[in-house]
């Protein structure tokens, strides 16, 4: 437990925070679900399509420090190769 008063501050910033970074991390997990089903199957073209919006929230985590900056770009990596790899068969 927090004793002084900028302890007990820094809790309650603490818990603001903790709220966005799990809608952030919810919306990232929701999106990537998302195209892993539509590459499922085999909807390449509309899991393109949904690439933006994945692309939008990831960076928006990493600028707020959700998500590291190389982990963000390994997960848009990854989405982009698996949509790539489904589009060439």
């Amino acid at each position: 437990m927090p004793i002084t008063k900028g302890a007990k501050k820094a809790q309650r910033a603490s818990e603001k925070k903790k709220v966005f970074n799990i809608r952030r991390k919810r919306t990232i997990k929701d999106i990537v679900k998302n195209i892993e089903a539509l590459l499922k199957e085999g909807k390449a073209e509309e899991a393109r399509k949904e690439l933006p919006a994945a692309y939008k929230a990831i960076d928006k985590a990493a600028k707020m420090n959700t998500l590291k900056k190389n982990t963000a770009s390994r997960k848009k990596s990854r989405i982009s190769a698996a949509i790539k790899k489904l589009a060439t068969k």
